[in-house]
């Protein structure tokens, strides 16, 4: 069968990045500034607080990555629009993984449910976020993308015996929140880097 569509150069890889930017500034950020500090709110304001950041974790972080992983599995699967690459594979695979796991996290903090099953869930994620860095790193083309995991890999390495009780939360949680700091910062450049080398040939490191 002929191809139906021609390929593309634009996969939409810079709206996941922008979109994990975001989450990862919010909920790091949020932890990581002393106001409004949450151990200092009483209940009814924590909740507000929570719920606040569960929309955005929702939509952002979520829905974005959710829909960029879509359109690339799509793309490489049914209509072949993008260059067969392992790289792009894993990319299509940790969008779309990455952007459930973000809906659950974001239903989560706004409903207010217990967070102990994350720790069961980051399991799954270190070895994804691994995958992803050695997916990455084979070739040393990919490196900015390959360090994003790395960064991943971390929060999750720290996610897992925090939330399941193994190290002291309150240190754990800060650890946490400035890495994820961190990685919305790298990303907000990877979202930039990749918009700029395809809109104007810039030729950024990514």
């Amino acid at each position: 069968m002929s191809q139906l569509f021609t390929q593309s150069t634009f996969a939409p890889v810079a709206l996941g990045f922008f979109g994990l930017a975001i989450g990862y500034l919010i909920v790091g950020g949020s932890q990581v500034l002393p106001a409004p500090s949450r151990s200092r709110l009483d209940q009814e304001a924590a909740g507000a607080l929570d719920r606040a950041a569960g929309v955005w974790m929702f939509w952002m972080p979520g829905f974005l990555q959710f829909l960029t992983g879509m359109i690339l599995m799509i793309g490489l699967t049914w209509f072949d629009v993008f260059e067969k690459s392992p790289p792009l594979y894993m990319a299509a695979l940790a969008f779309t993984a990455y952007g459930v796991h973000w809906f659950a996290l974001g239903y989560r903090r706004w409903s207010g449910a217990s967070e102990f099953p994350e720790g069961f869930m980051a399991l799954g994620y270190i070895v994804l976020s691994i995958l992803g860095a050695a997916v990455f790193f084979i070739g040393g083309r990919d490196v900015p993308v390959a360090i994003l995991f790395v960064l991943l890999s971390i929060i999750y390495l720290v996610e897992a015996p925090t939330k399941l009780g193994f190290i002291g939360r309150e240190g754990g949680e800060k650890i946490i929140a400035w890495v994820q700091v961190a990685t919305g910062l790298w990303l907000l450049y990877l979202a930039s880097a990749f918009t700029l080398n395809v809109t104007s040939n810039a030729g950024w490191w990514v």
